[in-house]
């Protein structure tokens, strides 16, 4: 835990700045940013852009161009999304036995219970198919598996599909 401060005051300890362009959909450049590393996906604050209509969130980061994508609106299109992978998932007790389960998941802290289908696959990955579209799910993030109120188990989500 970095303890009560600021995550990017954090990072920017440890990490270079590496400034790059914040863009649009059709490409329009319209600021900078001083870091991927500072934003996460679904982000409004700390963007330092303006201009008419809604605000602005993050709905990718490219991190071979070290461009930061943005929309308007908080539940645009691009940041809905239907599903998740996870490439190493951590059970509490064993995996299922059975390679497709409905279950709910969470991918935020304090999210309500998502309901889902859930694909495991032989070499212990799985996807998570929502039955609702998931505002701005993010690679790094979790995926908690549960049934009623027993967690199943939960991993990294390494993909957002």
């Amino acid at each position: 835990f970095i303890g009560e401060r600021k995550f990017s005051d954090f990072l920017s300890k440890y990490l270079p700045p590496t400034p790059g362009d914040i863009k649009d959909l059709e490409g329009k450049t319209i600021g900078k940013h001083q870091g991927l590393w500072f934003y996460t996906l679904g982000q409004r604050q700390g963007l330092d852009i303006g201009g008419a209509g809604d605000a602005w969130y993050v709905a990718e980061k490219k991190m071979t161009e070290n461009t930061l994508i943005v929309v308007q609106g908080h539940d645009h299109p691009s940041l809905l999304k239907q599903s998740v992978s996870v490439k190493k998932m951590h059970w509490t007790l064993k995996a299922p036995a059975q390679p497709r389960l409905k279950c709910f998941a969470k991918t935020r802290y304090r999210q309500d219970d998502q309901s889902c289908e859930v694909e495991i696959f032989p070499d212990g990955s799985l996807s998570a198919t929502f039955e609702e579209l998931q505002r701005a799910p993010t690679p790094g993030q979790s995926l908690v598996l549960y049934h009623d109120t027993q967690v199943l188990g939960g991993g990294v989500i390494e993909q957002v599909l």
